[in-house]
């Protein structure tokens, strides 16, 4: 039987463990890439580690989640990562060279490689053909010291691509059709792979757009072949020595088929408050527009632009809404301004932005006050654009495009404009010099808001305490720890825990830090899909910092169960279901003999207040459950 893509890549990369599904595997990795939103506490974690410089094959350090430099603290951040990675053998992206993702792809991915990044979208490089995933930014410290990455064989879901895409549908409409019919949990520990003679009338931006936001179905990682357009991909940024040939074996084993006819989609949205929740554009069609936003990881590479460009030629943006444009790529900014795209999106009343996260984390251009946002990026959560009371949408750059002409949502088909001719350049403009090759004679500096990464205590003998927080199903990264206007605290710990989970309950981090100054233990009760989206692993860092000795959940994603398991919180899920309701914040709770439930991973949990007994399990690695007895993996390596 021949091999899925996936596997062939797994099978080159194995360092432990056996490719069975389910099991637990560690891989080698070639590549890793970390933005200055996870990438401050990351360094000071490989710091920890005592190593004079990175070992694994090439280490990028981008910064682009938090250029807007309101007070010292991302300044003071910018200069530690630019003189870390000078001093430990990193190139350093500078800030104005572009998002992670799309850079990483234009200049650095292959196919065949790995590679692991401390965000969630790493994922992006799938549609070059490397197995690339998202982690916390210790598995990624880790990663740079040498040492290989764990994580459970998954399960290998084909997608098979028939037909052809019509005009002005998209390769967001794609990937939106996918989270229409697998959507956003119950996809954990497993691979999506691409096939059938539909992928060749992809690009390759195409393709990363659709791996981009597979991570929002919270699989490990998407992946697309390499083939001719990978060729011609890689050929137009100067690297095509770097390409191999890749896909799956034609007798290839999946776990299972989901088909798509490209040429039967048509526009799609994702509506508030969550990338799965999918209808048509023309079902919302004259809904009033306040604001669109084109750019992110996602969509903002030089077609894509060229694309929103074309409708709005000629026209002029809606007196009711904002528009703003942030290319993805210093790249992708020169090109469009070398050939005219960037004066007809500035003639149509487009704000150019800076080629950063930015709008798409919350750190600016958050909605007015109960407005409607349509944006190009690859999450809409409750609260994420800085705006509570907002609603938004995300869609393609050709819907965003036509809607921002109307003021209403609009489908992209009822424009008339020409695109056929708009395809990826046989030469694309490289220019490197906003990298920043090391040196290793940098001495490393920091101000005075970046801490030590804060380490936990051993796992007790007896864990009692009370439940501090019970929440619903798909309480997200960005629920238990915001970005925004808060993110620039990320390197100071005690800090920035006075936020946690301060769109859900305020009060949170007081009554937490009150139980742990009483020698307590605390306790997250939570439903299903709990810590999906970011892989920032401050949603288990401040939460340890206060006192959170275990989570207890219907399920838990992939990232942050790892994230919690490296910080030495108990990830716990509920035997069954229906205990969830037997639990109240404010409960006493007591686990029963924690460490010798370690071995089997079955738990109790005395629930004192309401005298009952909850069965819990542990679904975690043996590697994983030494790190939970140690109190956390920073106590567990020591001088690698």
């Amino acid at each position: 039987m021949g091999q899925t893509q996936c596997y062939k890549i797994l099978s080159s990369h194995l360092v432990e463990g056996e490719l069975k599904k389910g099991e637990s595997i560690s891989i080698k990795i070639d590549q890793t890439l970390t933005q200055d939103a996870t990438g401050t506490m990351a360094y000071l974690e490989f710091e920890s580690l005592g190593i004079d410089k990175v070992r694994n094959e090439l280490a990028v350090s981008y910064v682009d989640h938090n250029t807007v430099q309101v007070g010292f603290e991302n300044a003071d951040d910018h200069e530690y990562l630019r003189t870390v990675a000078d001093r430990k053998g990193v190139i350093y992206s500078r800030a104005g060279n572009g998002i992670c993702h799309q850079v990483h792809l234009e200049r650095f991915a292959l196919p065949g490689k790995t590679l692991l990044g401390s965000d969630s979208h790493t994922p992006t490089a799938g549609g070059i053909g490397s197995f690339a995933a998202g982690a916390g930014g210790l598995d990624v410290a880790l990663a740079m010291a040498g040492m290989p990455f764990s994580l459970i064989c998954p399960k290998v879901v084909e997608i098979r691509l028939h037909g052809k895409l019509r005009p002005f549908v998209s390769a967001k409409d794609v990937i939106l059709a996918v989270l229409e019919h697998f959507g956003v949990k119950g996809n954990v520990n497993t691979v999506f792979e691409y096939t059938g003679d539909g992928v060749k009338t992809l690009s390759v931006p195409e393709r990363a757009t659709i791996a981009n936001m597979g991570a929002e179905c919270g699989v490990t990682t998407s992946l697309f072949p390499s083939d001719e357009n990978t060729r011609a991909f890689l050929a137009s940024q100067g690297r095509e020595g770097g390409y191999v040939p890749l896909s799956a074996d034609e007798d290839a084993h999946y776990d299972e088929l989901f088909e798509i006819d490209l040429s039967t989609l048509e526009p799609l949205a994702a509506c508030p408050h969550s990338p799965g929740n999918i209808k048509k554009v023309s079902e919302l069609s004259g809904m009033k527009v306040n604001q669109v936003l084109i750019g992110s990881c996602t969509n903002s590479s030089y077609t894509d632009l060229k694309k929103a460009a074309a409708i709005l030629r000629s026209h002029h943006v809606h007196p009711s809404v904002s528009l703003g444009v942030a290319p993805g790529s210093r790249e992708v900014l020169m090109m469009i301004t070398e050939d005219g795209t960037l004066e007809t999106l500035i003639k149509a009343g487009a704000r150019i932005l800076e080629s950063a996260c930015g709008f798409c984390i919350g750190n600016h251009q958050s909605p007015g006050t109960d407005s409607v946002s349509l944006r190009t990026s690859n999450r809409n959560f409750y609260a994420r654009s800085g705006t509570a009371s907002a609603s938004l949408y995300l869609v393609s750059p050709e819907t965003a495009a036509a809607s921002a002409i109307t003021g209403v949502f609009t489908d992209p088909r009822e424009t008339g404009a020409d695109l056929s001719s708009i395809s990826m350049p046989e030469k694309c403009t490289v220019d490197d010099s906003m990298f920043l090759l090391p040196t290793f004679t940098e001495e490393i500096k920091r101000g005075p808001n970046i801490g030590e990464p804060p380490k936990n205590t051993p796992l007790p003998e007896i864990v009692m305490g009370h439940a501090v927080i019970k929440v619903g199903d798909k309480i997200t990264t960005d629920h238990i720890m915001p970005a925004g206007a808060r993110l620039k605290y990320r390197s100071n710990i005690p800090h920035y825990a006075e936020f946690v989970f301060e769109s859900v309950d305020p009060a949170f981090p007081v009554r937490a830090a009150e139980y742990r100054d009483k020698g307590e233990s605390g306790f997250i009760i939570a439903g299903a899909s709990y810590g999906q989206g970011s892989s920032r692993e401050h949603a288990a860092i401040c939460p340890m910092y206060l006192g959170i000795r275990a989570v207890v959940a219907i399920s838990i994603e992939r990232i942050h169960q790892a994230n919690l398991c490296n910080f030495g919180i108990l990830p716990l899920i509920f035997r069954n279901e229906e205990d969830y309701n037997s639990i109240d914040e404010g409960d006493e709770l007591e686990l029963l003999s924690p460490l010798a439930s370690l071995a089997s991973g079955e738990f109790t949990l005395r629930n004192l207040s309401k005298k009952k007994e909850i069965p819990l399990s542990l679904f975690a690695s043996e590697k994983q459950k030494a790190m939970l007895r140690a109190g956390g993996r920073l106590n567990e390596v020591k001088n690698i």
